[in-house]
């Protein structure tokens, strides 16, 4: 039974070994006909190149050189000078002092005392009220030409009034005149040094400006 039953499946193998085969041929042909055995027979062919890689080795570097060691240097002993000699101071004589003559000094007499003359008196404070400018305020500032009048040709006599206080002008009025020389009046008015009290003072005065 047992060669019975290896007999029955001996076929199935037959066939496939002859399958297997016909595949093999089949490819040898493909190749051939399509080139692919030719090359690989070429790769083949080759020679086969064997590169050997040598290993390089790095030799370790040279141990440092060794350190020379210098003896110490011997030291020349320290030789101490000798003391020196003992010298005696000299011998110091007192100098001989006399006595101090007594010499009658004879004082001046005391000069008299010089009386200085007393000072003079202060002028008397300007009453207050009116009063004439020169008088109020002797120190005073003559006001300037414009130059407007001068291009112009204008003259004329302007009259101010002054009110003044604790010696000095305070605050001016002009009361008539051209008005091209009202500033160069209150300017030079405001300069002025008068002599006055606390109380209000009140001057008149006229400018006279002429073309020379």
């Amino acid at each position: 039974m047992h060669r019975r039953g290896y007999n029955a499946a001996d076929p199935k193998r037959k066939m496939v070994g002859w399958g297997v085969v016909v595949l093999v041929h089949v490819i040898v042909l493909w190749a051939l006909v399509t080139g692919t055995a030719r090359k690989g027979l070429e790769i083949i062919k080759k020679p086969l190149e064997a590169a050997v890689i040598q290993e390089v080795i790095i030799p370790p570097p040279p141990p440092p050189p060794p350190k020379v060691i210098e003896p110490p240097k011997p030291q020349a002993p320290k030789v101490e000078a000798p003391p020196p000699p003992f010298v005696p101071p000299p011998e110091v004589t007192p100098p001989v002092t006399s006595a101090p003559a007594i010499q009658a000094i004879q004082t001046p007499p005391p000069a008299p005392p010089v009386i200085a003359p007393p000072p003079p008196p202060a002028p008397p404070a300007a009453p207050a009220g009116r009063q004439e400018m020169g008088v109020a305020c002797p120190t005073q500032a003559k006001p300037e030409m414009p130059r407007a009048a001068i291009k112009e040709g204008t003259e004329g006599v302007v009259k101010a009034q002054a009110t003044i206080r604790d010696g000095a002008v305070k605050e001016v009025q002009i009361l008539s005149g051209p008005r091209v020389f009202h500033a160069a009046v209150r300017n030079a008015m405001l300069q002025y040094r008068c002599i006055s009290g606390s109380a209000d003072i009140i001057a008149t005065q006229e400018f006279v400006f002429k073309i020379e």
